[in-house]
């Protein structure tokens, strides 16, 4: 597995590199989050094993009980990637490093209570719906604005960017070049789009994170 994954892993960067040459930009500006969800903490730690340092999660008590015990020996930023309860915000406020799923203005309300009871500011991105998916967490398109508006205004400098998952049976290009034009135009720096199947279109489109999983770890 140590072998498989670090390879996995080697090939991504190389893929995120050329990628980044491609559009005219440095692959330095991109982070690569590994999602290893459903994946046990022995691929973790073939991850970090293999330098990887960013890992993505979707469900905050499967991020507690896989990673809680690895934060002594080993530095590394958990993301919440995963659609996030109200009644699981503080446990991801204390666990998480990022959030990236920022959603709607009960889960601000709850992020905000539990910010200050947990005396932790987890960096924060926005996701956004851009295909108007009911089946799908995230803001609505013609609502993101205000809200963004609304959670600068809360939260300040922690919230850094904007996140989406486009439908899987269009062209996401259009989906990704509007988040980035949405983040650009609100001053947020960070753009998470792109998975295994699309990361190269989304660095093109000007993804700064990009979320992949199958490709490192193996299917789910």
């Amino acid at each position: 597995m140590t072998d498989s994954i670090a390879d996995n892993l080697r090939r991504i960067h190389d893929r995120i590199a050329e990628a980044a040459l491609k559009a005219g930009r440095n692959p330095g500006d991109i982070t690569l989050v590994a999602v290893s969800k459903t994946k046990p903490v022995e691929a973790v730690l073939d991850a970090l094993a293999a330098g990887q340092s960013v890992f993505g999660e979707n469900r905050v008590q499967e991020a507690d009980a896989k990673f809680a015990g690895l934060r002594a020996a080993h530095d590394f930023s958990l993301h919440i990637i995963g659609g996030l309860q109200t009644n699981k915000a503080r446990d991801a406020v204390r666990i998480a490093d990022v959030i990236e799923t920022l959603d709607r203005p009960r889960l601000a309300d709850a992020l905000e209570i539990a910010i200050a009871r947990e005396g932790r500011t987890p960096t924060l991105l926005i996701e956004v719906n851009t295909g108007a998916e009911p089946q799908k967490s995230g803001i609505a398109r013609d609502d993101a604005d205000s809200f963004i508006a609304d959670c600068k205004a809360r939260f300040g400098t922690a919230l850094v960017g904007l996140m989406c998952v486009p439908p899987h049976d269009e062209d996401p290009r259009p989906h990704f070049t509007w988040l980035a034009d949405r983040a650009a135009r609100h001053g947020l720096s960070t753009v998470s789009m792109g998975m295994s199947a699309d990361f190269e279109i989304a660095i093109a489109c000007g993804a700064t994170w990009v979320r992949v999983g199958s490709a490192i770890f193996g299917a789910r």
